[in-house]
């Protein structure tokens, strides 16, 4: 009886870490993609701060670019590690995981920098609010979120356009 309490345990043990482990495989890639993202937005923040172009809203365009190419890559190379049991919601949910962590590490390092590293930036950044609103800066680290959640989701939705499998029927040649 002890042994079959025992034996049971750890087969129940063992099939919870072993399903555990895929999971962790699942979600991997694309957090590994979404940190280097992050990284490459940050790299670029940091360029434009060196030239003085970050207070311009303009250059944050550009952050869509980086952002998409990350979970473009994220995608496809985990269409290609997944082969024929890729599927819609697999990369989907690759796509906008890369794209989340990305925008959260993001927003994480865009707060440090314009509370610790640099406090005048959110006043040079749109000094009219800033006079203005009390909790601008509660606004601007929210705003910056939302941007890259939103800006993740629509590339996936993009991107998964390309990477999804064909419904359409052949055509046959008469």
């Amino acid at each position: 009886f002890v042994f079959s309490i025992w034996y049971h345990t750890w087969h129940a043990f063992l099939l919870y870490f072993n399903n555990k482990n895929k999971v962790m495989k699942l979600y991997a890639l694309p957090i590994r993609f979404g940190f280097a993202t992050a990284g490459c937005l940050i790299a670029y923040f940091l360029i434009l701060s060196l030239m003085g172009l970050h207070t311009n809203p303009f250059y944050s365009i550009f952050n869509g670019v980086i952002t998409g190419f990350g979970i473009y890559e994220s995608i496809k190379f985990f269409k290609s590690s997944k082969g024929s049991d890729f599927g819609y919601g697999m990369g989907f949910t690759a796509g906008v995981l890369t794209g989340f962590v990305a925008t959260l590490i993001f927003t994480i390092f865009f707060a440090l920098y314009s509370t610790e590293l640099n406090t005048a930036f959110l006043e040079q950044l749109s000094p009219t609010w800033y006079d203005k609103y009390a909790s601008f800066q509660a606004i601007v680290f929210f705003t910056v979120a939302i941007m890259g959640f939103a800006t993740s989701l629509v590339l996936t939705l993009a991107f998964m356009q390309l990477f999804k499998a064909s419904n359409n029927l052949k055509k046959k040649r008469i």
